[in-house]
C-alpha cells in the first residue's frame, strides 16, 4: 500500500519580535510611568480629605502602592531621627531652698500663697517687728526638657502602625490553605514589616497615640514631614484605572504598546523639561483615576527651563484647529512645539504600531531594506496624517487658506536593534522627507531621545526647514534671487549721466565684479543718482535699460568718453551697451541707503522695490520676511552700512510708517 504524505510550510512569528517578554517588561513600565504620573500630582496638589479609610482599596492595590514608596518612606523617617520635631515643655519642681540652683521669678506668686513656705529671721529680739525679714525655706526650681511627643509625631507613627496592620492583613490573607504558597511575596512582607518594628523603636516616635489632627505648617513644609504626609495620602486614596489598563492580556499587546509609547515619550520628555500640567491622572472622593484609553484624549504641557518655550504632548487627539478636510484622522500621538519668535506651531506625529517586517530572505522587503523594519502600509500612513491634517486659516478679507500644519509624521515600531537600523532606508528618510520610521521598545530608546532632542533644540528656521517643499520651489527662489541679472551702476560725477544717455552705454571697471562671471548673466544695467551729485529731489532710481551687447577692454579704447586725469588707460573695464533707456515710473528712493560702487540684484527684487535697501535681500527667509510685511505695508530695511554694495548685515526689517 503507496503512503501518501502532505508537505505542510509553517512560518512563526517574526523571530525579531519577542511577545511574551515585550509585553511583562511593558506592562512592568506603564505600571510605573502610571505610577509617578500619580506621585508627581499629588506632590503638586495634595490636600487634606480626612483620616477615614478610603472604602473600595483593596489589599492589593494598597500593596502595588506602598511598593512604589516603601524604601522612600523608610529613608525619610530614618533622616527625620537627626532633626525630629519637638517642643520644649517647662516642669517645675519645689526643692530646699539650700538645693536650688536657679530660682525664677515665679516664685514670688509661689511664695505669696503659700506662707507656710516662709521662716522669719533669728534676729527677733533685735529688729522691730517692721524689720523683721522673712526667707524661703523650699522654692521651685524650673527645668526645660525636650518633648517628642507632638502631633506631628503621633501622625508619623500613626502612618507606620497603619501600613503595617495592612501588610499583617495582607500576610493573613496570604497564608490561607487555598493558596499556592509565595515565598518571595513573603519574604518581601516580612523584610517590610521588620522594618517598620524598627522604626517604630525610634525614640523621637515613642509617643502617644493620635486621636484628632490638623493639617499644620509642620506637616505641609518641613523636611521630612511633608513627604511623609505625601506618602501618607498615597496611601489613602489608592489608585483607580479605568477601562483595565493593567488587565490588558497578551492578544492586547498592540494597544499596550500604544499606552506604553505616550508614556514613554513622556518619560523621556519629563527628565530634561518641567510638567506644567497634565490630565492623565485626575482625582476626586474616590481616589485617583487615570483617564488613559482609546476613547479619550489626554494632554501633557512642558516648559523648556532654558528659554521658556512650551510645548504639548497629545495622545488620541489634534491641537486645537486642526482637522481634515475629507477624512477625519486620529493619530495616536502628536507633539506640537512653539517656539520663541515663531508664529506658528511646529507639530510631528509619533503613531504607534506594534507590527515589524522581518525581511526574510527571498522577500521583496529584504531585497529593498535588506533589515527588518516598519512595515510599507504603515509608512504610507504618516504620509497621509502629513497631508490629510490642515488648518483653516481666515484672512481679513474673508476667505479661508487651508494649510498643512504637520511637519513631520514618523512610525513608532517594536525592534531591539537600533545600531543596525540606522542603515534602514526608513531611518534615512526622515532627514530627508521628514516621513519615517524610529525603533521604540523598553531596550531601545536612545535614537527616539535623540530625535525628540533635536526637534526640540531646532530653530525656528531649521523646523520649517525639515518639512518637505513643493517641486519647483528652488527655481522659484532662483529666479527672484540667485538670478541677480540687474546691475546698479553708481556715477563719480554728474556729467556721466549725460554721457550714458547720450551715448547709449555704461561703463565701470572690471575690478568691481567679484566674479567675471557675473557679467554674463546681466540684463538690464540702472544707474543710481546720489543726493550728493544730483540733489534730494533727483537722487535714487531712475533710468533703466536692457544690454543690447558687453564687452571688456582698456579704458583707452572707450573714445566717446575723456579719459579723466590720473585714470591708467590700460585698467580693464566693462562696457555695457544699452538698448534704449527708459525711466521708471516709480523710482527707487534712497531712503537712508545709498550704492557706492555696483550692486547686482534681481529683476523680482528691483521690479518690486521701493527703496535702496531692499535691492541687497538675497536669502529665502528674507525675501519671504518682506514679502509678507510688504503685504501688509511700507517695509523698513536697514543695513550695518549706509552703502549697500558694502553692507555685511542685515540690522533689521520691519513693517514701517506709511508717513
Amino acid at each position: 500500500m503507496a503512503s501518501r504524505f502532505s508537505v505542510f510550510s509553517l512560518r512563526s512569528s517574526p523571530s525579531k519580535m519577542d511577545y511574551r517578554r515585550d509585553y511583562e517588561v511593558i506592562m512592568q513600565e506603564v505600571n510605573g510611568q502610571i505610577y509617578n504620573l500619580s506621585f508627581d500630582f499629588l506632590r503638586k496638589t495634595y490636600q487634606l480629605t480626612g483620616l477615614k479609610e478610603t472604602r473600595n482599596q483593596s489589599l492589593t492595590e494598597f500593596f502595588v502602592i506602598v511598593q512604589h514608596v516603601f524604601q522612600q518612606l523608610v529613608q525619610t523617617v530614618e533622616r527625620m531621627q537627626s532633626a525630629p520635631h519637638h517642643r520644649m515643655r517647662m516642669e517645675n519642681r519645689l526643692v530646699d531652698a539650700a538645693r536650688v540652683k536657679k530660682a525664677g521669678r515665679e516664685n514670688i506668686a509661689f511664695l505669696a500663697k503659700r506662707s507656710h513656705y516662709l521662716a522669719r529671721d533669728d534676729r527677733r529680739g533685735i529688729l522691730s517687728i517692721e524689720e523683721q525679714r522673712y526667707s524661703p525655706t523650699h522654692v521651685l526650681e524650673t527645668k526645660r526638657h525636650v518633648d517628642y511627643d507632638t502631633m506631628e509625631n503621633r501622625f508619623v507613627r500613626w502612618v507606620l502602625l497603619r501600613v503595617q496592620n495592612r501588610l499583617r492583613s495582607l500576610k493573613l490573607l496570604l497564608n490561607k490553605k487555598d493558596r499556592a504558597p509565595d515565598p518571595v511575596l513573603m519574604g518581601k512582607l516580612d523584610r517590610m514589616q521588620s522594618d517598620l518594628q524598627r522604626l517604630l523603636k525610634l525614640d523621637f516616635l515613642r509617643v502617644g497615640e493620635m486621636r484628632q489632627m490638623t493639617v499644620s505648617l509642620v506637616l505641609q513644609m518641613a523636611p521630612g514631614y511633608r513627604d511623609v504626609y505625601r506618602y501618607y495620602l498615597m496611601l489613602l486614596k489608592g489608585l483607580s484605572i479605568q477601562d483595565d489598563l493593567f488587565r490588558l492580556s497578551m492578544k492586547d499587546l498592540a494597544q499596550l504598546y500604544e499606552y506604553w509609547c505616550f508614556l514613554k515619550i513622556h518619560e523621556l520628555l519629563s527628565r530634561k523639561y518641567d510638567l506644567v500640567s497634565q490630565d492623565v491622572v485626575k482625582l476626586n472622593r474616590s481616589g485617583l483615576f487615570v483617564t488613559l484609553d482609546r476613547t479619550r484624549a489626554s494632554r501633557l504641557v512642558y516648559r523648556n527651563p532654558k528659554n521658556g518655550e512650551i510645548f504639548t504632548l497629545f495622545y488620541n487627539a489634534l491641537p486645537a484647529g486642526d482637522r481634515s478636510a475629507t477624512v477625519a484622522q486620529r493619530p495616536d500621538n502628536v507633539l506640537t512645539l512653539k517656539k520663541q519668535d515663531a508664529s506658528v506651531e511646529y507639530k510631528y506625529i509619533f503613531d504607534a504600531k506594534y507590527r515589524i517586517n522581518p525581511a526574510y530572505e527571498g522577500t521583496p522587503y529584504r531585497q529593498t531594506y535588506k533589515t527588518p523594519g516598519p512595515q510599507e502600509d504603515d509608512i504610507n500612513t504618516m504620509h497621509r496624517y502629513r497631508d490629510a491634517i490642515v488648518y483653516a486659516n481666515p484672512h481679513v478679507q474673508g476667505q479661508v487658506e487651508v494649510e498643512r500644519t504637520m511637519f513631520g509624521a514618523y512610525v513608532l515600531f517594536p525592534y531591539p536593534n537600533e545600531e543596525e537600523y540606522r542603515e534602514h532606508h526608513f531611518y534615512k528618510s526622515i532627514e530627508l522627507v521628514n516621513v519615517g520610521a524610529l525603533p521604540f521598545l523598553p531596550s531601545a530608546t536612545s535614537l527616539m531621545e535623540k530625535f525628540l532632542d533635536e526637534l526640540i533644540l531646532d530653530s525656528p528656521e531649521k523646523a520649517y526647514e525639515r518639512s518637505t517643499r513643493p517641486r519647483g520651489t528652488q527655481s522659484y527662489y532662483k529666479d527672484k534671487l540667485s538670478g541677480k541679472n540687474v546691475l546698479v551702476g553708481s556715477l563719480r560725477r554728474a556729467e556721466q549721466l549725460q554721457d550714458a544717455l547720450k551715448y547709449g552705454f555704461y561703463h565701470v571697471p572690471l575690478s568691481r565684479f567679484a566674479k567675471h562671471g557675473d557679467l554674463a548673466n546681466l540684463e538690464y544695467v540702472a544707474i543710481y543718482q546720489s543726493n550728493a551729485l544730483f540733489g534730494r529731489e533727483a537722487a535714487g532710481i531712475h533710468i533703466l535699460g536692457r544690454i543690447q551687447s558687453w564687452s571688456v577692454l582698456p579704458r583707452d579704447q572707450i573714445t566717446e568718453i575723456p579719459l579723466r586725469p590720473g585714470a591708467s588707460p590700460s585698467e580693464l573695464y566693462a562696457k555695457l551697451v544699452v538698448e534704449k533707456w527708459q525711466r521708471k515710473k516709480q523710482p527707487i528712493m534712497p531712503g537712508g541707503h545709498g550704492v557706492q560702487s555696483v550692486l547686482l540684484t534681481s529683476e523680482y527684487m528691483f521690479q518690486r522695490a521701493v527703496e535702496i535697501a531692499e535691492l541687497r535681500l538675497e536669502t529665502e527667509e528674507q525675501l519671504r520676511d518682506w514679502r509678507e510685511k510688504r503685504r501688509l505695508g511700507k517695509v523698513d530695511v536697514k543695513w550695518d552700512q549706509v552703502d549697500v554694495d558694502k553692507a555685511m548685515r542685515l540690522e533689521w526689517l520691519e513693517l514701517g510708517d506709511e508717513n
